[in-house]
Order: C-alpha cells, then structure tokens, then sequence
C-alpha cells in the first residue's frame, strides 16, 4: 500500500470533479462527530481508519484534541475524512498540523499533514510529540 499515492488519486479525482486546477489543492482532514460504521464511500474524498496518535487523545464528544489518558501511549483515532480542496479555502484556525507516519519509527515513514482540530496552541501538541500513526507494531 502506497499512501502518497491514495493521496493524490484523492486530490486529483477532486481537482478533476470540480475542474480545479491541481497545483492549488490542499489535502485537509476532518474527524466527524460520531461517526459510527461507515456503511458507504464519502461523498467527497475517503475515510481512513484504523489510525493511531501519539502524545494526546481525539475526544470524540468534543471533536478536538485532549491530554493522554494517564499510561496511554497510543490511543485509536475514529474515522477521519480526507479530501481535496482548493488552497484559499483551507482553514487552519483552531487547528494543529499533525504529521502522519507509516510507522512509529517516523523520519522516513513520513505521508502527510493532517488538520486536527485543537482549542490549545500547537506549540503545546509540538512539544508533546503529537502525531498520527498507521502502524504501530511492526518498524520501518
């Protein structure tokens, strides 16, 4: 599996749609309210599971992140929708860029930012080593 690639078919399968131009697309992530089971394709972009982050929690009720549980290294994400859009319609308000890595050995594992919604300064998420994970038992 090449994420780089999912990633790209997803932005240029938008770009396409909307008759965008692809050089001004910006992958942006949104984690919906409780979710569920996903029983159909989204709408626009795809849902991803199965990740996991490290440093903080996603709380679900609040739709941001939170402190780790106390001795939770690894805490599972719920589903998130990724999608394409245009740069100048990106928010990044309230938000934290999150890395995503392959593997929690991360550095060369590295795939792409995720916009995760976050009431504190990144500063905070930064110091903490937040980031998001595929794969959190096998290295690199």
């Amino acid at each position: 599996f090449n994420p780089q690639s999912f990633l790209t078919a997803v932005t240029q399968t938008t770009a396409r749609k909307n008759d965008w131009p692809l050089d001004r697309m910006v992958t942006m992530t949104e984690v919906p309210r409780l979710m569920g089971d996903v029983t159909s394709p989204a709408k626009d972009g795809a849902y991803v599971t199965g990740l996991f982050i490290e440093g903080c929690r996603w709380d679900d009720k609040a739709g941001q992140l939170e402190e780790s549980r106390h001795k939770e290294l690894f805490a599972k994400m719920p589903v998130v929708t990724i999608r394409a859009i245009p740069v100048e319609k990106a928010d990044y308000k309230d938000t934290y860029t999150c890395p995503v890595y392959q593997t929690k050995d991360r550095g060369p594992t590295f795939v792409f930012n995720a916009v995760l919604r976050s009431r504190e300064l990144p500063a905070k998420w930064v110091l903490a080593g937040v980031a998001l994970l595929m794969d959190i038992d096998g290295a690199g």
